[in-house]
């Protein structure tokens, strides 16, 4: 139970964060291409494959279970889930499962882009069922 709740307070706690983040960098550089998304999801990248080589059985800093599910699932998984994606695909090429690293990056970029488009298709279709 305790792990649900930190898992939920370092969500919002990463979803606060990212929308500063995002904000700030929409701010100063624009809204043209999505700078702010694209800086998010490279620092979250960044922090996910640091903490879980640092803090995990083999690190310099061993942290208590509860520490990295608050750090990762929730800080972390609310600042942008690509970091809980890109460490699990550096995990399976560590493993040398290539392929399967592979698949699901592409996977991931090609059936993320054609959700959103369905997503968006069909919210046009509900938006223009109104008038």
């Amino acid at each position: 139970m305790w792990n649900a709740f930190w898992i939920f307070v370092g969500g919002g706690l990463g979803s606060l964060a990212r929308w500063g983040a995002s904000g700030f960098i929409a701010r100063h550089w624009g809204e043209h291409f999505p700078v702010g998304t694209l800086v998010v999801n490279i620092t979250g990248s960044l922090l996910i494959g640091f903490l879980a080589t640092l803090t995990g059985p083999d690190g310099r800093w061993l942290a208590p279970p509860s520490l990295r599910i608050f750090l990762m699932l929730g800080v972390l998984g609310g600042y942008t889930t690509f970091s809980s994606f890109s460490l699990q695909t550096l995990t399976l090429a560590q493993d040398g499962q290539w392929f399967r690293a592979a698949l699901i990056a592409v996977l991931s970029l090609v059936l993320c882009l054609a959700a959103v488009w369905l997503g968006h298709t069909l919210a046009v279709l509900l938006n223009s069922a109104r008038e």
